[in-house]
């Protein structure tokens, strides 16, 4: 017996979209581009030009619901999908030693990326016109950017009191010098936010009294820091910095003291372009020469672990954990590591100078403005909105809803 398909059909725009990719598509603009040549000879060969390109897409999609569907058929894609589902949970699961219940709650968190890709992206203004060179969304949900003359903002939770308020928490960096900030990271919780910059500059900020510690020049290193990545809980910090000339400098921070290890070069000293933490254990970082290293012991050894033949530079990355890393490119490529093989992903043609991860959602932004949003289950989507300028780094809260985005002339863009 024949049986109505009860999937939902989706959106007419979200058909047309992909409906634009198909061969049907390019004959029925070859139809209107032929006939409307012929309307020079008869004014009749208009209507049959617009008829060849705009009854096909209508027809299809009122089509779709049923084409001699029976209930064998259904049954069968029902049981394709939950056999891929369950594949792909195997497949999380057996990554780094997960639970299957941990694989069902990832597949929990796409669906909720899914409901914010339809949140609204809108420019923010904020106390400076200065270039913002990265941010950080807090667990307790606060916002902080760094850049240009040691400039700190701060951003109100978005379900606190003051929620569009931004204020500058420091104007000249941690030691008062001025020296570019080019990188900040939260401990877990969001209680102390760590800062670095050029000329060694480092600093420790507690979020709720504001106060600030300068920790500039460790071990009187003045390199100039590409990077700052912290793991664990305020008070028993792990803080990792990375530099241009391929070293990281492993400290850790207890009861108001900060022990430093000797620094380290993961790779051939090549310039380290980004460096971040999934947990106080576990992280990685990339250089300038297609060299990506995996660390699990918190920063005191890396393991290389790719990444060979990239088309382009790289440029950062973002990591849930052990075997999940994504690291993007000049070249406008995300690449994708699963434990043991890379996959690039095309997203654009500029330089993703930017990108974020949390369970179920990816983002990233480019050189042009551009912010791409990425679930689990769909494709990289263009976001509507467009910044003014260059966006250098983005960030998104664990919980979704709230991503902030940060680039050149103070441009702040931000998804409630």
């Amino acid at each position: 017996m024949a049986t109505q398909d009860t999937r939902p059909r989706g959106s007419f725009v979200s058909f047309v979209r992909d409906y634009t990719k198909t061969w049907v598509h390019a004959v029925a603009t070859a139809g209107l581009t032929a006939f409307g040549t012929l309307a020079v000879f008869h004014r009749g060969f208009i209507a049959l030009a617009l008829a060849t390109y705009i009854v096909p897409p209508i027809v299809l999609y009122l089509w779709r619901p049923s084409a001699g569907r029976n209930d064998g058929d259904t049954a069968a894609e029902g049981n394709g999908d939950a056999a891929a589902e369950g594949e792909a949970d195997a497949a999380i699961a057996g990554r780094g030693g997960r639970s299957l219940e941990r694989a069902g709650a990832e597949r929990a968190a796409a669906t909720a990326a899914e409901a914010d890709r339809g949140a609204d992206w809108h420019l923010v203004d904020v106390p400076t016109d200065a270039t913002l060179r990265d941010v950080c969304i807090t667990d307790a949900g606060a916002v902080y950017a760094v850049g240009e003359n040691g400039l700190v903002l701060a951003g109100a939770p978005a379900d606190g009191p003051g929620t569009d308020a931004w204020s500058i928490v420091l104007e000249d960096g941690p030691a008062a010098a001025g020296d570019e900030l080019t990188g900040v990271d939260a401990t877990d919780g969001g209680e102390a936010v760590w800062v670095a910059g050029d000329s060694g500059s480092l600093g420790r900020l507690e979020a709720e009294t504001g106060r600030h510690t300068d920790y500039t020049a460790p071990t009187d290193i003045t390199d100039n820091w590409v990077g700052v990545a912290v793991g664990g809980a305020s008070g028993d910090e792990t803080v990792l910095l990375s530099t241009g000339s391929g070293a990281v400098l492993r400290g850790r921070y207890r009861d108001g003291e900060c022990a430093w290890d000797d620094p380290i070069t993961p790779g051939s000293g090549a310039s380290l372009s980004a460096i971040a933490l999934a947990d106080a254990s576990v992280g990685y970082c990339c250089d300038t020469n297609d060299g990506v290293f995996e660390t699990t012991d918190g920063g005191r050894s890396f393991d290389r672990v790719g990444l060979e033949g990239a088309g382009g530079t790289l440029e950062n990355l973002a990591t849930l954990g052990r075997g999940d890393c994504l690291v993007s490119d000049d070249d406008g490529v995300v690449h994708r590591y699963g434990g043991s093989t890379w996959t690039p992903e095309r997203v654009g043609d500029a330089a993703i100078c930017g990108i974020t991860r949390r369970e179920g959602e990816t983002i990233v932004c480019d050189a042009d403005g551009v912010l791409y949003e990425r679930t689990r289950a769909a494709g990289w989507d263009r976001v509507g909105t467009q910044a003014p300028d260059a966006l250098i780094a983005v960030s998104t809260a664990t919980t979704g809803g709230r991503a902030v985005a940060v680039g050149e002339e103070g441009t702040v863009v931000e998804r409630r």
